[in-house]
């Protein structure tokens, strides 16, 4: 396909997702399976074409004049994609298969308009009734920090210790550019690509199967070194899901103690059979029901919620996300967290810890909710942040990422060059 089919597809993506409020995923299967002419370089185009015009849907609108599928993918081949408008009307001149778009003339006057002339959170491409919440969260820098969100993600990859180390999967992936993380002690980044350029599928390599490393953010690495886990220790992962933090615990225990991995959905953890088998991961212990769970109260040394909540902090992964969340998701959320804090912390041992962990930078999931906690729960008071995260991250120098008031520590794209995470500690007194 030349670039005026793959810009039609886009459209035609971009007008399913809005007409019938559709994640992206799902749209984007159904227009492959009704166009299976199109090749695997063209789907990566379009899915491209769709994330990123997502990603910077309000501030394209204001460019464009307008809000449409079209404006929205043809702002994107001209501000992400640095197509210049002759470029991208020349590409389109004779195509049969390219939709209509605007001159030349018409472009060049969009690019110039100012952006600075925008609403705030058109500048910062979030609902505008989210501004507020950011500004709690970041203060002045609310919107570089939102703007921050509006880049493609990178392909992080934790090293498994249990089978190999970093040095040999960087060479693995040495033709990709693979990089050491800066602040994941054991995390390997290959940047994204530019355009139509494609991610590799780290997962078909032969050193995926076996087991040198698993597909795991950063920022997730981060929030597993900062619960501060070591060898010997009983572990309780009480929001496991698919289990990544769990097996990144047995890592850093080198296999030895007990982890217990637990969902409040079961089905979560049916992928972590396969993932445990495949890393070597021999002290998860994964329990079904919270049945299973009797006689661990009082006498785990670390406690790690991984909480249900927003996404906020992964909307570079998924950006349709961004224009889905309601207050009601946010109001629900907060319910859950506060209930699995509530549940989970039964099983601190005195003198123990317990780490909660968000993917979301709202603080009404975050700090709020630590204050909430606290005021409950006189028996926890909360650790030194400065010194877990010297403890946990490869570059001694880096800037401790404070959450507002010092209560916990958010990472976020400009701040740590990670997805978005939460992170508050716990000890309950002995």
């Amino acid at each position: 396909m030349r670039l005026g089919g793959r810009l039609q597809a886009a459209i035609e993506v971009l007008t399913d997702i809005e007409t019938r409020h559709r994640p992206v995923p799902d749209a984007l299967k159904d227009w492959g399976l009704s166009h299976r002419f199109a090749g695997s370089g063209d789907r990566a185009a379009i899915s491209n074409l769709v994330h990123d015009a997502l990603r910077m849907k309000l501030s394209h609108g204001f460019i464009m004049d307008g809000e449409t599928p079209a404006d929205l993918a043809i702002a994107t081949l001209l501000r992400q994609w640095s197509i210049s408008p002759e470029e991208l009307t020349s590409s389109l001149d004779g195509d049969k298969f390219a939709p209509e778009i605007p001159s030349t003339e018409h472009l060049v006057a969009c690019l110039a308009r100012d952006l600075s002339q925008a609403e705030p959170h058109v500048r910062a491409d979030i609902p505008d009734w989210l501004a507020a919440s950011f500004e709690r969260a970041f203060g002045d820098q609310w919107e570089a920090e939102a703007q921050a969100m509006t880049a493609r993600p990178p392909l992080d990859l934790r090293v498994n210790t249990l089978a190999t180390d970093r040095d040999q999967v960087l060479e693995a992936f040495a033709e990709q550019g693979a990089q050491a993380t800066r602040l994941a002690p054991n995390g390997i980044r290959i940047e994204p690509g530019v355009g139509p350029q494609r991610q590799i599928a780290a997962t078909s390599e032969v050193s995926f199967a076996r087991g040198w490393f698993e597909i795991q953010d950063e920022g997730s690495q981060l929030a597993a070194a900062l619960a501060g886990v070591y060898p010997g220790e009983k572990v309780l992962d009480y929001c496991a899901g698919g289990g990544g933090k769990s097996l990144a615990f047995a890592a850093m225990m080198n296999n030895e103690g007990s982890i217990n991995a637990y969902d409040a959905d079961r089905r979560r953890l049916a992928p972590m059979v396969e993932r445990i088998r495949r890393a070597g991961a021999e002290i998860i212990h994964i329990k079904e029901r919270a049945s299973n769970l009797a006689g661990l109260e009082n006498r785990m040394d670390r406690v790690l919620i991984d909480a249900p909540c927003t996404g906020t902090g992964t909307w570079r992964r998924r950006p349709d996300a961004k224009w889905r969340i309601s207050e009601k998701n946010i109001t629900d959320r907060t319910a859950d967290q506060d209930k699995v804090l509530e549940d989970a912390s039964i099983y601190v041992r005195p003198g123990g810890e317990l780490a909660y962990v968000t993917c979301s930078l709202l603080p009404e999931e975050n700090t709020d909710r630590v204050k909430a906690f606290l005021q409950r729960h006189p028996e926890f008071e909360t650790i030194s942040l400065k010194e877990r995260w010297r403890s946990a991250v490869a570059d001694a120098d880096a800037p401790v990422p404070y959450a507002d008031q010092n209560l916990g520590l958010v990472l976020s794209p400009r701040r740590t060059g990670t997805d978005g995470f939460y992170f508050a500690g716990f000890r309950r007194k002995a």
